[in-house]
């Protein structure tokens, strides 16, 4: 439902602000009304690249020249059309509507959730804004002006019952008129820019916690981290707010479709919160209950109104609720009997070393840098390696990545370097993290900053000299040994044409040794990124549920995601991938 609100946000945004021209263009055809607004909705996607952070300094005047503007229209419709229009203000009126038009006023409800379902996508700002300032502005100035502007509205409505349908615009005074229509279409703009921006991030979100196919995350700010763009949601966005647009070409069918997109939200939001208030908050389950049961009460008053709509346009969201849960659910499935497969089929060392004499294994000069998801013990794809090509390099390297929600991680804490097996083996396993605006294994410092750690870990290693963390123990339990800042001119990163010299008469000393030796000589040898490249099969005893899902579904979905290879800029010519069948 959430991103069927993003889509539908920016289809009825803006397509009722254009629709304000056809009042004073009476001979003006609903093909130019899409057109233009299709047109409007196309530039708004291709902006997108740029970052919110490039063009926020124009919403902030943009919307509080629309707040000022429809209320100033509401106090002059007050005055002017019906000064006792605030009594309206009193809940009594709302019980005597109910209780008057019985299932009429039931139904209408689902159009009167229009008149706060722009106010969620406030909140959808707490990626961009603190949530003080949300505050105050929604007290001290959102919350006012559009109060006003319905009293406005109402007033009108009081005395011109005919102009229903076009209550907004026709209760704008004709010497404004203009210059509010312009306003109001910024204000769409501006208002559909927060939908997109929400809809980036529940998608960044659902890839983060293996809910969705991996896409390109671009963060388009250093500072603020909700602030991201994803090129492949954007211009699916695009396509499914023109086809709306273009099909329905209502703003009534498109709000009844809005309406219950926004009200589903806010409830399966309240349900989730009070999980969190249990589980997370730890809360009494009393308090839960009750914070559920009020405001639940009253999200699902309108949501039942709101379901009374599905044929007249509620039933878009629903369908695009119903394909992407399917796609959500199909990924994270496969995506976690593979990561279980992985964990059940890892080789241990002692295993690893019992093959080799069997198969006639031999070590290779060179460097080979192993990628896996798992911290501890060999992943079952490099067994299947040496299994059907039973040689593998001098120096191995496991390497595991790890994304954390800072900007940046500093060189001196990049690297988390652990030995795997006996030091005859020449085996490490290296952590990796990178912050969200991290440049991933830039041309070849990578691998020069690699090799100078795994040096430096060897030196600290034979010295004794070592502490271990406890954050460092989670991500390498093997005695994992992190290069600090202090050991930074120790080895300086090797370059493939430079001679490598001492920096000191320490680095000297550890040249001398046989390992740190060989290291280095594997390195001007060569450096090799060997990739698993898994496919995900069911097993013969399997559902045709089952079978549908992975041998479909998910390997459709594979093929189309970014591969990790280009997730982890591995350099084309250094590659070597390693394919397996995982049955699940």
């Amino acid at each position: 439902m959430a991103i069927g609100d993003g889509v539908l946000t920016p289809a009825i945004s803006v397509l009722s602000a254009v629709s304000g021209i056809k009042l004073k263009l009476t001979g003006l055809h609903d093909n130019y009304v899409v057109m233009i607004s299709c047109v409007i909705l196309v530039a708004l996607f291709s902006l997108q690249h740029h970052g919110t952070h490039r063009v926020a300094f124009i919403f902030a005047p943009i919307v509080t020249a629309w707040l000022l503007c429809i209320s100033g229209i509401g106090i002059y419709n007050i005055v002017h059309w019906n000064p006792h229009i605030f009594r309206a203000l009193s809940p009594l009126y709302m019980l005597k509507f109910l209780r008057t038009t019985g299932v009429e006023g039931w139904v209408s409800l689902g159009g009167v959730a229009l008149s706060m379902t722009g106010v969620e996508a406030m909140f959808a700002n707490l990626g961009h804004f603190s949530s003080l300032s949300i505050k105050i502005a929604f007290t001290f100035l959102v919350y006012p002006s559009l109060i006003l502007a319905y009293m406005g509205e109402a007033a009108f409505l009081s005395k011109h019952h005919d102009d229903i349908q076009r209550s907004f615009y026709k209760a704008i005074p004709e010497a404004v008129f203009w210059p509010v229509f312009i306003v109001a279409t910024f204000a769409a703009v501006v208002g559909s820019q927060a939908a997109i921006s929400a809809t980036f991030s529940i998608i960044n979100q659902c890839s983060a916690l293996n809910c969705f196919p991996r896409v390109k995350v671009i963060h388009t700010s250093s500072k603020i981290y909700g602030q991201i763009y994803i090129p492949e949601v954007n211009w699916m966005l695009m396509c499914l707010c023109l086809a709306v647009t273009i099909g329905l070409r209502d703003t009534n069918m498109i709000g009844h479709a809005y309406g219950l997109a926004v009200t589903t939200v806010m409830f399966v939001t309240t349900c989730l919160m009070a999980l969190i208030m249990i589980m997370v908050w730890k809360k009494s389950m009393i308090n839960s209950i009750a914070f559920l049961l009020f405001f639940g009460s009253i999200e699902l008053l309108y949501v039942s109104a709101s379901f009374h709509k599905v044929p007249e346009g509620g039933w878009i969201p629903i369908v695009l609720s119903f394909i992407f849960m399917a796609v959500m659910y199909i990924w994270n499935y496969g995506t976690m009997k593979k990561h279980q497969f992985d964990v059940e089929n890892k080789v241990s060392m002692n295993r690893l070393v019992s093959m080799g004499p069997g198969l006639g294994m031999v070590r290779v000069p060179g460097i080979g840098l192993v990628y896996t998801n798992l911290t501890s013990g060999v992943p079952a794809v490099f067994g299947h390696f040496v299994t059907n090509l039973p040689a593998f390099h001098q120096v191995l390297v496991f390497i595991c990545v790890k994304c954390v929600q800072v900007p940046y991680v500093c060189e001196d804490e990049r690297l988390l370097i652990s030995r795997m097996g006996p030091k005859e083996y020449g085996m490490f396993r290296c952590i990796v993290r990178y912050g969200y605006k991290d440049l991933q294994q830039e041309n070849y410092d990578f691998e020069n900053k690699l090799v100078s750690g795994i040096v430096q870990f060897v030196e600290i290693e034979e010295e004794g000299s070592f502490n271990m963390s406890d954050s460092e123990a989670f991500y390498a339990p093997e005695q994992t040994f992190m290069i600090s800042n202090q050991e930074e001119n120790r080895v300086q990163p090797l370059s493939d044409s430079q001679e490598t010299k001492p920096v000191d008469g320490r680095l000297e000393n550890s040249l001398c040794k046989h390992e740190s030796i060989q290291i280095l000589k594997a390195k001007e040898s060569g450096v090799t990124y060997i990739l698993g490249h898994s496919y995900a099969k069911s097993k013969k005893s399997s559902s045709i549920f089952k079978k549908i899902a992975i041998d479909l579904v998910y390997t459709f979905l594979s093929k189309n995601s970014r591969g990790p290879d280009v997730a982890l800029n591995v350099p084309p010519t250094s590659l070597l991938e390693v394919g397996m069948v995982y049955y699940v």
